[in-house]
């Protein structure tokens, strides 16, 4: 990382660092579902989980002790200081992605976005520009360093959630494009912690369909064979 970039790519990594307790959502989900909790419960807890935070951050924009108070105030965008946070468009999205879509579909989706959107927050503001000059996205502040790193790590989790599935690289690729390209341009202007997970879990789930395989979502990936060691004495 050149040092002019150096005070900024940090303060990006320390961003999405915290980022990386949504990781919790896709392990939490699955988890439940091996206990025997059905859909309709993993849903309806997202839901509590998604209104509490949506009332605690309208708090924090409505009261001044709340702002003060506020326990992430540090990694908070300056937009955000006076605009919701990305966490409750996160909460939304995962929401949203879990009600329409098988659990290893909804798992990949998000962890599209935490890792592949963390991947390309940090490569694009550490080395953007230092290969590939051209400006990218809706305002021209992305890179192709940065998108490139989103879409292979994206293929890669997907690829590796779904190593069990045949032809899985079909809906991937759709899969990572998809994210990679909301991520890159922002449709509709929406937050893209609301839209990438539903996107790319549409995406996913249209190509399965397109190779008659969509039993095959359901089939055990690496994740979910290490949930079912931590699980065996439970069974």
């Amino acid at each position: 990382v050149s040092v002019r970039r150096l005070s900024r790519a940090v303060r990006e990594i320390d961003r999405k660092v915290f980022h990386l307790c949504g990781l919790l959502v896709p392990l939490t989900h699955q988890l439940l579902l091996r206990m025997g909790f059905g859909s309709d419960f993993c849903i309806g807890l997202c839901v509590v989980i998604t209104v509490i935070g949506w009332a605690a951050d309208s708090a924090r924009l409505n009261l001044d002790v709340v702002a003060r108070n506020w326990p992430m105030a540090r990694i908070l965008r300056e937009d955000e200081k006076t605009q919701r946070t990305g966490a409750c468009y996160f909460a939304l999205g995962c929401t949203v992605c879990i009600a329409l879509s098988p659990p290893s579909i909804a798992m990949a989706s998000i962890l599209f976005l935490v890792l592949g959107d963390m991947s390309a927050a940090i490569i694009g503001v550490s080395f953007g520009g230092e290969a590939v000059s051209m400006k990218l996205g809706r305002h021209g502040k992305k890179s192709m360093e940065g998108s490139s790193a989103m879409f292979l790590v994206c293929f890669f989790v997907g690829s590796t959630i779904f190593a069990t599935v045949h032809l899985r690289e079909y809906p991937v690729f759709f899969g990572a494009f998809t994210a990679t390209l909301t991520e890159l341009y922002e449709p509709l202007n929406l937050n893209d912690n609301l839209t990438i997970p539903i996107f790319s879990s549409l995406a996913m789930q249209w190509a399965f369909a397109r190779i008659q395989t969509c039993s095959g979502v359901h089939e055990v990936g690496v994740m979910q064979r290490f949930i079912d060691v931590l699980l065996r004495p439970l069974r």
